[in-house]
């Protein structure tokens, strides 16, 4: 098979590397790559975004399956123009279903339709209303984007002060927006990415991410800065209630409303104290940096499920085979992200971290016409390491990560830390 993988982050490069440990895979291109998509063997970059291009190359390339990474082409149609344009098999849903992420309000309407569980909220055309609510619901209180925000358009508003100002910026960045305002959550969050050929709909491990940039979870949100799987806070009891009270029904209600939706579904969940679930949120893509965590400890073939997926046929593979290990990434950032940082710093240590037997994801890098690594994003290199336990999995990866160094580097040190307090 030769598979084109669309986009630039940590997700497509564990894509890529995934794909390309199968002897059914020939080749990867990935559209437009990165820094470590380039040096990785039967893999090559193409530097194109649009849509034209790409379907070009999947005429020039021979392209057996397009795997579409990020959720902006997903939301702009990607799907629906390469099944105009080309006979090609794509794992990505329709711009109509993508909508699950690329609209809060619509997923949250979706929702209820279908009776998932999750946070009560109301979504405002107006400031003035939005703060009207938030005055007589109290804080704290959650205030989202309805759009696509990279991971960043929500804000967790502990006083009434920081609501008001958030609900101001959303509308200051654009007057004709609508603005979701939720109850806020206690609990633990977990991320649940399951496949889809719009049929069947089977999870993934659970993992857990860190949203916010600052340890023990303090400061802004962030596109998520590590994660691990499986999620020990997820056991088969908990499992099966997702499969039931989301998985389930949402892949129904899709069913219902008539779209065709062949792809991820990844719910981001709160588990709260007394276990009761509530879905925070619905993505249609695989999850960043979650996917660099879940994928070393898949075992079955990864375009197997792909192919199933953009084929229908998920209900006819075996159940989905696992290594009974743990993973941890750990994201290391631009310092200033996820506000203003600087690009262009040189990258060192990567085959000595590599060395030490940690798997490094580029996410935000680029090769120079010089030859030299850099810095070229906010989230520059995912870090992962396998172990027996969480503990040992932690450990190696920041073995690994103490190995790598650019210019004014910043990672969080408490990756899991939920887990070190609970041991």
């Amino acid at each position: 098979m030769k598979i084109l993988v669309i986009g630039s982050g940590g997700r497509e490069h564990a894509l890529s590397w995934k794909l390309l440990k199968s002897e059914q895979v020939e080749q990867v291109f990935v559209a437009p790559g990165n820094g470590g998509t380039a040096k990785l063997a039967k893999c090559q970059n193409l530097p194109l975004t649009e849509f034209p291009d790409l379907a070009q190359a999947v005429t020039n390339y021979d392209i057996d399956l397009v795997v579409v990474g990020p959720e902006l082409p997903l939301s702009l149609g990607i799907t629906d123009y390469l099944q105009k344009h080309t006979q090609v098999k794509i794992f990505g849903p329709t711009r109509q279903g993508a909508q699950l992420e690329a609209s809060k309000s619509w997923s949250k309407a979706l929702m209820q339709s279908a009776g998932i569980p999750t946070a009560r909220g109301a979504t405002f055309t107006n400031s003035r209303d939005a703060k009207s609510y938030i005055q007589a619901q109290g804080a704290p209180i959650v205030v989202k984007a309805d759009g696509l925000a990279a991971g960043k358009g929500v804000t967790v508003a502990m006083t009434i002060a920081d609501a008001m100002e958030a609900v101001d910026t959303l509308f200051e960045t654009n007057p004709k927006s609508l603005v979701v305002i939720e109850e806020y959550l206690e609990g633990e969050e977990v991320s649940i990415l399951a496949l889809t050929d719009g049929q069947t709909i089977r999870s993934l491990v659970p993992a857990q991410d860190h949203k916010r940039i600052g340890e023990k979870d303090t400061g802004s949100n962030t596109g998520g800065m590590g994660a691990y799987a499986p999620a020990p806070l997820v056991d088969a009891e908990l499992s099966k209630q997702i499969q039931q009270q989301v998985l389930n029904p949402v892949l129904k209600e899709l069913q219902k409303r008539n779209i065709d939706y062949r792809g991820v579904i990844y719910a981001g969940l709160m588990i709260t104290p007394q276990k009761q679930l509530k879905v925070l949120e619905f993505n249609s893509r695989f999850g960043d940096p979650e996917t660099q965590a879940i994928l070393p400890l898949l075992e079955t073939p990864l375009e197997e499920l792909l192919l199933a997926c953009a084929n229908q046929t998920l209900a006819e593979l075996p159940p989905l085979s696992w290594s009974n290990k743990t993973a941890v990434c750990v994201v290391i950032a631009s310092g200033g992200y996820p506000g203003q940082y600087v690009q262009g710093k040189i990258i060192t240590g990567i085959e000595t971290a590599e060395a030490q037997g940690v798997t490094v994801f580029h996410a935000g890098t680029k090769i120079t016409p010089e030859g030299e690594l850099v810095t070229a994003g906010g989230r520059v290199l995912n870090v992962v390491a396998t172990g027996e336990n969480f503990s040992q999995a932690r450990e190696r990866v920041y073995q690994g990560v103490a190995c790598l160094d650019f210019e004014d580097k910043y990672y969080r040190r408490d990756i899991g830390y939920r887990l070190t307090q609970n041991s």
